[in-house]
């Protein structure tokens, strides 16, 4: 893809893509900060709460899978326009709707729409810059993680000014039409011999070899990532007693130190390898959780720290799988993010049943279960790929 390309189209094509990362982390981090407001206006559970979350992550697995099909056939322009208009019907919805189901039924559109955008420019990424990819991919997830530190900082300004938080989404729709706009005029690279692919083809395709270890270290790094991100501001103001502006740094600060592990791990992933590099960082993600959970009341500092290990690990998996399949690339990185979604999906919602059943306490500590199990696959990978098995 690179070859045809000139470095004019390339270097516009990796901005946008940086752009709409940065779009991507602010419209998916804005249910945090506005969950407790959400919850206290319709005067819900957890539980039900949990519930609506649901449909967004249900929404985002079915995309990956089907995109990355799409993408294989129509192309990643096509992909990421329908992301944009997904995005936009979901979040108006969202910013509208009372009932509990119709929000539901928003964030599921806006799954799909995170799903499509999820898929379409790394893809791009990894197209564009094979060779250093693991850098790019790092690289791009910081402006993700940019975004998701603006979006609690944003948020929180608002709302400690009694700004509803149905206004702080529809704020939104703006970032979602501009990076709509963007690609809309936006030149793709003459694209390769489109691939038809049956369906019925990709389980033999997408889980050969140890292509299944990575979809359960993706599904329970998400599941950990999104769970802790989703209830942080919950948990300090509840159990901490932190003031709404404290609560909403912290996140602020989770995703800062995202940003900061990615801006680093990306120069040195690829030098110390990319598993080893995610189990190093999932035991120091693992030892901080355990820490600000459970530790003295001076230790929940650490949970937003749990950022900066948790940063490489997501676009570090992808240019592990990428680097080994390359033919029906998008497809198998649809899978890849179908597993993510999974992971979306379940995370927040055990969080939830967890907290209404024994406490918010006991529902953020399974986060912990999540990493050990992301740790647990990832020191299987690197047996059997150190042992000469097909990666």
């Amino acid at each position: 893809m690179q070859n045809k390309s000139s470095k004019t189209t390339i270097l516009l094509l990796t901005a946008g893509c940086f752009f709409t990362f940065f779009v991507f982390g602010f419209t998916d981090n804005l249910k945090g900060p506005t969950l407790p407001s959400m919850l206290a206006e319709l005067n819900i559970s957890y539980g039900t709460g949990g519930n609506i979350f649901f449909g967004e992550y249900l929404g985002f697995l079915i995309a990956t899978l089907i995109t990355g099909i799409l993408a294989d056939r129509f192309g990643l322009k096509s992909v990421i326009l329908l992301a944009g208009v997904l995005l936009g019907v979901g979040v108006g919805g969202y910013s509208f709707f009372t009932s509990t189901i119709l929000l539901s039924g928003s964030l599921f559109v806006l799954g799909l729409g995170l799903g499509a955008l999820e898929l379409g420019p790394n893809a791009i990424i990894v197209a564009l810059h094979h060779e250093r990819k693991g850098l790019y991919l790092n690289l791009m997830s910081v402006l993700h993680g940019l975004g998701s530190l603006v979006a609690p900082l944003f948020a929180g300004w608002l709302l400690s000014i009694s700004v509803s938080w149905r206004v702080i989404y529809r704020w939104d729709i703006l970032l979602i039409a501009l990076f709509v706009l963007i690609f809309i005029f936006l030149r793709f690279p003459k694209a390769e011999e489109k691939v038809q692919l049956d369906f019925r083809h990709i389980p033999q395709i997408a889980f050969k070899g140890q292509l299944p270890w990575f979809y359960v270290a993706i599904t329970f790094y998400v599941a950990a990532e999104i769970g802790l991100a989703s209830w942080l501001v919950t948990f300090l103001q509840q159990i901490r007693s932190a003031p709404v502006a404290l609560s909403n740094q912290s996140l602020s600060l989770f995703f800062a130190m995202m940003m900061l592990g990615r801006l680093i791990g990306g120069f040195f992933v690829h030098r110390i390898g990319y598993l080893r590099a995610i189990l190093i960082m999932s035991i120091g993600a693992l030892v901080c959780v355990i820490a600000g959970l459970f530790g003295p009341k001076e230790l929940a500092f650490l949970l937003p720290v749990t950022g900066f290990f948790l940063s490489i690990i997501f676009p570090t998996i992808t240019a592990a799988v990428s680097d080994t399949h390359t033919e029906n690339g998008n497809t198998i990185l649809g899978v890849l993010f179908t597993f993510a979604g999974l992971g979306g999906l379940i995370g927040p919602w055990l969080i939830a049943w967890g907290s209404d059943l024994f406490g918010l306490l006991f529902g953020l500590s399974i986060v912990i279960l999540f990493i050990f199990i992301l740790l647990v696959s990832v020191m299987i990978l690197i047996k059997r790929i150190s042992n000469g098995q097909k990666t």
